[in-house]
C-alpha cells in the first residue's frame, strides 16, 4: 500500500517489540473473559506520522493493541501512516477489514470525522481528541495536572533558574503539557525562568537534540520534552552536554534513552485507553462519547522520579497530587488559564509545605524563542 506500512501484532519487526517490553511494565490480564479465542475481532490501529518505533505514544498505543491481543485473542494490526494524506486511507482500510479502529493523536481528528459516518456498524477509538460520531469513542487526558506536578519536581530541582519545554507541535495536547509545566515550575519557583521552543514536528531528533541543546546552553538544565520521536533527541543533548542536564519524559518512561538523564516521567494512559476499549468490544459493551481521564482516574501520572530527587521535593509534589485532585489547585489547560492562575499561583505555604528551591534567579519571564 503506496504510503504506509501494514503488520499485525505478531509479525511485529522484532526491535519495535524489545523497544516496546522496556518501555512500560505489562499491564497483566484484564477482567475474566470468556475462555473462548476472539479471533474473529480484530483491531486495527493507524499511527500518526511519527509511526512505530517513537518511544512514545504510538508505541504506547500499541503495547496496549498487543496486550489486548494477548489477553483476549482479538487479532491487532497496525497500519503506519508515512504522512498525513495516508489518515483517510488507513482509516478506511481499517474500517473495512476491522471491528475496531484506533485513531492514534489529535493530528488524525479530520479524517476520523470524514471516515467514521461511513461505517456506522464499526466501532472506532479516537485517542488525545474528540470526534462526535454515534460509533466513536474519544478519550482525551488531562495532560496539564500531570505535567504541573513534573514542572514541581523541575521547579524545586533546578540548580541554574532555567528550564524549559520542547513541544512537537502547538496542538491542544500538547498545549496542555506546556501550560500545565509552566504553572508547576512558577508555583514552587516564581522567578525561574521557563523557555519555551516548538518544533513543528514530531519525527525529527535531529531537531529535538538541537533545540534541546539550545536551551541548554540558554542556562536550562532541565528540559521537559512533548514531541514525540522529535523529544528522542532531548536525550542525546543531554547525553552531549553532560552530568546535571536532565529530561523530563512525556507520555512514557524513556529511561532506556538514558536512565541517569531523566529526571521524572508526565505518564499518559494511552495503552491502558486501547487496552480497555478494546476488552468493551469483546464483551460486547463498546461505549462511545466522551471520556476525560486525568489524576483522578488514574489517566494521567508523575513517575520515575529519579533517585537523586530528594524525597522533600517528591513529598511536595505529592502534596501537589492530592490538591489537584481534591479540587484545591485548580491546574490551567489553556494559554488564558494559565495567565490568570500565574496572578495568584497555589504556592507550597498554601498546602502546608515549606520548600526552597535549589536556584531562585531574579527576572522570572517565561520565554518562548523562535525554533
Amino acid at each position: 500500500m503506496s504510503g504506509s506500512r501494514r503488520f499485525s501484532a505478531s509479525t511485529a519487526p522484532r526491535t519495535v517489540v524489545l523497544a516496546l517490553l522496556l518501555l512500560v511494565p505489562m499491564l497483566g490480564a484484564a477482567a475474566n473473559v470468556s475462555a473462548a479465542a476472539q479471533s474473529d475481532i480484530v483491531v486495527t490501529m493507524v499511527t500518526d506520522t511519527a509511526g512505530l518505533g517513537d518511544q512514545n505514544f504510538n508505541d504506547l498505543a500499541f503495547r496496549g493493541g498487543t496486550q489486548a491481543a494477548e489477553d483476549f485473542g482479538v487479532t491487532f494490526e497496525v497500519l503506519e501512516s508515512e504522512t498525513a494524506a495516508d489518515y483517510v486511507r488507513n482509516l478506511t482500510t481499517a474500517a473495512e477489514q476491522s471491528t475496531l479502529t484506533v485513531a492514534v493523536g489529535f493530528l488524525l481528528a479530520d479524517a476520523l470525522t470524514d471516515v467514521a459516518p461511513q461505517y456506522p456498524d464499526k466501532q472506532f477509538l479516537f485517542i488525545d481528541g474528540v470526534v462526535e460520531v454515534d460509533n466513536v469513542a474519544s478519550v482525551t487526558f488531562k495532560e496539564h495536572q500531570s505535567s504541573f506536578l513534573t514542572g514541581v519536581i523541575a521547579g524545586l530541582s533546578t540548580t541554574t533558574g532555567t528550564v524549559g519545554y520542547l513541544g512537537g507541535q502547538r496542538i491542544p495536547p500538547v498545549i496542555r503539557y506546556e501550560v500545565g509545566w509552566v504553572s508547576g515550575v512558577k508555583s514552587v519557583n516564581p522567578n525561574a525562568e521557563v523557555l519555551i521552543i516548538y518544533a513543528d514536528n514530531f519525527n525529527d531528533p535531529a531537531l529535538g537534540n538541537e533545540i534541546t541543546l539550545t536551551m541548554y546552553n540558554q542556562g536550562a538544565d532541565i528540559v521537559q520534552a512533548a514531541a514525540g520521536r522529535t523529544g528522542v533527541g532531548s536525550f542525546d543533548a543531554a547525553k552531549a552536554q553532560g552530568p546535571g542536564s536532565y529530561v523530563v519524559a512525556a507520555d512514557t518512561d524513556q529511561s532506556q534513552l538514558g536512565a541517569e538523564y531523566q529526571l521524572c516521567v508526565a505518564q499518559k494512559g494511552v495503552d491502558t485507553a486501547v487496552y480497555l476499549v478494546s476488552q468493551q468490544v469483546v464483551e460486547g459493551n463498546f461505549q462511545a462519547g466522551v471520556q476525560d481521564l486525568g489524576l483522578a482516574e488514574e489517566g494521567v501520572g508523575l513517575t520515575n522520579i529519579a533517585a537523586s530527587v530528594p524525597q522533600e521535593t517528591v513529598a511536595v509534589a505529592e502534596a501537589y497530587r492530592q490538591g489537584i485532585i481534591d479540587g484545591q489547585v485548580p491546574v490551567p489547560a489553556t494559554d488564558e488559564e494559565l495567565v490568570t492562575y500565574l496572578q495568584s499561583p497555589i504556592t507550597p505555604d498554601q498546602l502546608g509545605l515549606q520548600a526552597t528551591p535549589m536556584a531562585t534567579p531574579s527576572g522570572s519571564p517565561v520565554a518562548s524563542p523562535a525554533a
